[in-house]
């Protein structure tokens, strides 16, 4: 016979045997009913991501991909904004001696001044009056491309973000490769903006500035709107005869904001290079000195292409509903 000790163990190990589980399911019964509620919810996600949502979330202005603009044909020159030299593309233009306006800038080939990031072309001009040597007081960086146009028609296309400041005049422009005589074989002015003014000139110039030549100039002023935050987008399309004149239509941001007939006697187009530059004070900027710090203009997306936005015949179309820019 079992001792009554011996039963009694054998009575509570029967009641732990059956109580252990009940024990357990009543404790985890919150945990349980979580769990349950969390599954229910992840179902319910699921649904509603399944479905159309009409009411998408906002995007920040800051992940926004910027709007591309087609350019039609394809491009024949597209710099290596990634080589670690910018004299790949470009030549440095060097010297402080006014630059035909009483500039101040002291145009230099320091990686300081001019360099790639990130597949863009990146130019400087750094502002420190309390240096010594005025040659290092006011440097910066003007490039011209070892490419020229080319040819008799294409599109010249860039997305450029550049300082509006007070003394500070950025610039891309186009003059005809060396040699070449100012200002009657012609300059094309297709982004610049000086002295804080957040408006581009876009210029055509083949005479002097002086009352004789005062229709040898075409000029037509754009506001700009996001040009130091987002950037913009500068096209220059040209169509040129065999005589030597032709069409030239300006675009921003795809709207075509000026034309001009390119006038005979001017270089032919294909001969045209391009100079990227961020002159300092001079006479456009009214004699007016910057503040110190840097002053950064940024070139992006930079190709010569077979044609425009919308191709010839939207340029045909541009040509004709696009306002002529007037004389000086």
């Amino acid at each position: 016979m079992p001792s009554v000790a011996r039963r009694t163990f054998s009575t509570n190990t029967i009641l732990l045997v059956i109580l252990t589980p009940i024990f357990i399911y009543v404790l985890t019964m919150p945990f349980r009913s979580h769990l349950q509620s969390l599954l229910n919810k992840a179902e319910q996600a699921i649904g509603d991501h399944s479905q159309p949502n009409s009411n998408p979330p906002p995007i920040p202005n800051a992940s926004k991909p910027r709007p591309t603009l087609s350019t039609s044909g394809t491009p024949y020159w597209t710099p290596d904004l990634q080589s670690p030299s910018v004299e790949t593309n470009f030549r440095h233009e060097t010297g402080q001696h006014g630059w035909g306006n009483a500039e101040s800038q002291n145009y230099v080939s320091s990686p300081s001044n001019s360099f790639h990031d990130n597949s863009s072309l990146i130019l400087r001009a750094i502002i420190d009056s309390t240096l010594s040597s005025p040659s290092e007081q006011y440097t910066s960086a003007r490039l011209t491309s070892h490419a020229t146009l080319g040819r008799p028609r294409g599109c010249l296309t860039a997305h450029i973000t550049a300082p509006v400041a007070t003394g500070i005049w950025p610039a891309f422009w186009l003059l005809p490769a060396d040699p070449f005589v100012w200002p009657t074989d012609g300059e094309v002015d297709i982004f610049e903006a000086w002295d804080g003014d957040a408006i581009n000139h876009s210029c055509l110039h083949w005479g002097f500035f002086n009352g004789e030549d005062w229709n040898k100039h075409r000029v037509l002023e754009t506001p700009l709107k996001q040009i130091t935050s987002s950037g913009q987008r500068f096209d220059f399309v040209w169509d040129e005869n065999d005589d030597g004149t032709g069409r030239l239509v300006w675009y921003i941001d795809g709207q075509a904001v000026m034309k001009a007939e390119k006038p005979k006697g001017t270089r032919k187009m294909s001969d045209f290079r391009l100079l990227i530059n961020i002159a300092v004070g001079g006479n456009v900027c009214k004699g007016h000195m910057p503040k110190n710090g840097v002053y950064e203009m940024k070139i992006r997306d930079l190709a010569m292409w077979e044609s425009g936005p919308g191709g010839w015949e939207g340029f045909d179309r541009d040509w004709r509903s696009a306002k002529e820019g007037h004389g000086m």
